[in-house]
């Protein structure tokens, strides 16, 4: 049986043939004398799903959190789309905006009902109506599995629900790319399929995907490449293939080892 993936060329063709959406080059981050990310250089393509796995304390989540600025950095670029991410003001505002985020904890509204929590974003930001919000929204909730929720509120929905519909609002914006940053590790396993599954379709479906993540099957399934990290650094980006059967670093074997024959 053919992979689903055959559509999606080898990583590092060409840039996979595909053009370079979020560029980061030298990009260096301290907390106090803590050096977190350590000359941080890659670049992610259009349409690709990158997944960055390693170690607790690698600096996975402080690069994802980068990419839109949440976490600040003291040296390098960061480029999306081609524009250099902005310190602060209106341009980062906007800038967020083409730039999803998916949190561990879901960070929805608690005083809003579902669809008001998915439909909020369009209407402030992007300007759209009421109405398109709306229709744009019921969709998105349609497609995440929860739109016979859109009028409960966020404490009334399991946690896999709840992660759904903050990828339905994060879809909404339109986004030229999703940051997911650790999806499901608030989740119990039994919720976290159904937000997987959700995932995965997005891959297939082209969404340019920048995934933090301890879900290797993830990983295995539905990345383009995978970005194994440890104190600081990248220390691997390769197939996923390449890096669960043939990891090269001391680091990602350990790692590997301690994982999989769990």
């Amino acid at each position: 049986m053919e992979p689903s993936h055959t559509a999606h060329p080898a990583p590092g063709t060409a840039a996979a043939g595909r053009e370079p959406l979020v560029v980061v080059k030298n990009v260096n981050k301290h907390y106090g004398d803590l050096h977190v990310l350590k000359n941080i250089s890659t670049t992610i393509n259009r349409g690709e799903v990158v997944v960055v796995i390693g170690p607790s304390g690698s600096g996975k989540s402080t690069f994802c959190r980068a990419l839109n600025r949440l976490e600040t950095i003291d040296d390098g670029t960061i480029l999306i789309d081609g524009k250099e991410l902005p310190k602060e003001g209106r341009g980062l505002a906007k800038l967020r905006a083409d730039v999803g985020m998916v949190f561990q904890s879901f960070n929805l509204f608690a005083h809003k009902t579902i669809l008001e929590n998915v439909t909020l974003g369009p209407i402030k930001v992007r300007k759209q109506s009421p109405a398109d919000a709306k229709k744009r929204a019921m969709d998105l909730l349609q497609r995440v599995g929860v739109a016979n929720q859109a009028n409960k509120s966020p404490a009334q929905l399991s946690g896999g629900q709840q992660q759904r519909v903050a990828i339905a609002r994060a879809l909404a914006m339109d986004p030229k790319v999703i940051l997911l940053d650790e999806p499901t590790s608030a989740l119990d396993p039994e919720m976290i399929n159904e937000v997987l599954d959700v995932m995965v379709q997005l891959a297939h479906d082209g969404m340019t995907m920048v995934v933090v993540t301890h879900e290797m099957g993830f990983a295995r399934k539905a990345a383009d490449r995978v970005l194994f990290m440890a104190d600081g650094e990248i220390l691997e980006d390769s197939t996923p293939a390449e890096f669960f059967d043939n990891p090269k670093s001391e680091r990602a074997k350990d790692f590997l080892s301690k994982i999989l024959t769990h």
